[in-house]
């Protein structure tokens, strides 16, 4: 039997911290106390004009590589997470296949879930090491979301941020990832979506994020809730052996009624909200790896990551470290 291990883990914001008082002084009609109170989110990080998802990708991926004692020509699979890819096409998988300096021909390809992209991702990479077809992948969520809000909404521009995160998954004797699942339900597509697109060189419809907040807490913490059965349901795994809770990070209101709703003590969640906001797909390998290189996640410990965003979709890995 082939399973999947994480070997190593990277991460990237970039710049210096946006924090809620610098968004009030750049004239956002909004509050420190406002967006704490309501969120929890303390600061972001926002990608200067010439930085794309592909840059913040290759830095996290470096970094990944390196904690993982791997070289960048070892990966024969490379999936990328995003919403916010570098360009229509080629995809920003290739880009970063490109920038890494891989030139063995490995497959690379983007995949589109929104903030349940990582964890569709490495469901994904899991399936193709499992099946034998290949044997080390870099998964990596990366987006530039502070391209696609409009900064005269203060119930969204605060929220979200730009970043990277990305992981090494490589074929193992021992299991590493014991059970996933991934869900979406497309009628719920307006209370969380960007509207617009591009079609004849025209912007068509509205091209900024637009959200009904919630609609989405309350939807968010309903499947975070029953995916996380789920998947310990699938791997006949008990919750009490669960160390880290890592959910999407949104907002620490979700993060905490999801957590009460298993009935997991909060001291078991990793947040990172607080000091990146809202990051979509990047959101969950930041928080995993702020967990890993802090020294709270150790090897052989038992990890539930969690996705949800916009579609809807939704999904849950459980895995030992």
């Amino acid at each position: 039997m082939i399973y999947a291990r994480i070997a190593g883990t990277g991460s990237c914001l970039p710049g210096a911290p946006v924090s809620n008082d610098d968004l009030v002084a750049r004239g956002i009609d909004t509050s420190d106390e406002w967006i704490v109170g309501r969120t929890g989110i303390r600061a972001r990080h926002l990608a200067p004009p010439d930085m794309s998802s592909s840059d913040l990708a290759r830095v996290a991926s470096l970094r990944a590589l390196e904690a993982a004692g791997v070289e960048a020509g070892d990966i024969d699979l490379i999936i990328v997470a995003t919403s916010t890819p570098d360009c229509i096409f080629p995809s920003t998988a290739t880009l970063l296949q490109s920038k890494l300096g891989i030139r063995s021909g490995c497959a690379a390809f983007d995949l589109q879930a929104v903030c349940s992209g990582f964890v569709y991702a490495l469901t994904t990479a899991e399936k193709f090491i499992h099946s034998g077809s290949h044997r080390r992948a870099l998964v990596v969520g990366a987006e530039v979301f502070s391209r696609i809000l409009d900064w005269s909404d203060r119930g969204t521009c605060v929220l979200f941020g730009d970043g990277a995160g990305a992981v090494v998954l490589e074929a193992s004797e021992e299991p590493g990832i014991l059970a996933s699942a991934l869900h979406a339900d497309g009628s719920h597509h307006p209370i969380l979506c960007v509207p617009g697109g591009v079609s004849a060189g025209q912007i068509m419809g509205d091209p900024f994020l637009r959200m009904d907040g919630q609609a989405v807490f309350k939807f968010a913490v309903r499947v975070l809730g029953d995916v996380a059965a789920e998947v310990l349901a699938a791997a006949d795994f008990d919750l009490s052996g669960l160390d880290w809770l890592i959910p999407h990070q949104a907002n620490i209101r979700i993060l905490q009624a999801t957590a009460k709703k298993l009935g997991l003590p909060p001291e078991k969640l990793i947040v990172t909200v607080d000091r990146h906001g809202n990051t979509s797909a990047a959101s969950v390998p930041l928080a995993l790896d702020h967990g890993i290189r802090t020294g709270a996640i150790q090897r052989g410990q038992h990890l539930m990551l969690q996705g949800v965003g916009g579609g809807f979709t939704w999904g849950a890995v459980l895995l030992r470290y």
